[in-house]
């Protein structure tokens, strides 16, 4: 059985999801996530020890407490999105990688447009920074819950890991 909550965090409300002991899914109500919004429409409202486990974690790391996340993952999605999603879980805290050096690590360096679908498909969006993910030239580029929310995430990072 699906368990979800919901908790206000500095970038806003954030409902949680959890399935058979993993965190499948975050997301802002209001976005245009129709799968993470269809997730919560057959979940149950309980925190568990899981979804207590990643609120806590949310907060530590809005609070600059904490760089990585402990929480068990279970995003669902096709075996491309799952390999660019695990790139994505090696992307240190406060540091940055292109959409082509994400292709590259999945093994197809021309996969740059399908490394940037998998992005915005990314259901623990958070966990799984895809926001540490930028254009060639450096700039941010899409953005599934819009670039502010991308910006804000990279400056909160660059902040609490000493960059400027």
């Amino acid at each position: 059985m699906k368990k979800y909550i919901s908790s206000t965090f500095e970038i806003g409300q954030i409902v949680m999801i959890e399935e058979e002991g993993s965190l499948t899914n975050l997301f802002i109500p209001g976005e245009n996530r129709t799968s993470a919004k269809r997730q919560k429409e057959n979940a149950v409202e309980e925190e568990t020890p899981v979804l207590r486990k990643a609120k806590e974690e949310l907060r530590e790391y809005f609070s600059g407490k904490r760089t990585s996340f402990t929480v068990p993952l279970a995003p669902k999605g096709t075996p491309f999105q799952q390999l660019v999603w695990n790139a994505l879980l090696e992307i240190p805290y406060g540091e940055t990688r292109t959409y082509r050096q994400i292709a590259e690590k999945t093994g197809n360096p021309k996969a740059c447009r399908a490394v940037g679908a998998a992005n915005s498909r990314n259901p623990i969006w958070i966990m799984i920074p895809c926001h540490r993910v930028i254009g060639k030239d450096g700039g941010l580029t899409g953005y599934a819950g819009g670039l502010d929310k991308k910006s804000f995430l990279l400056d909160l990072e660059r902040k609490n890991s000493g960059e400027k």
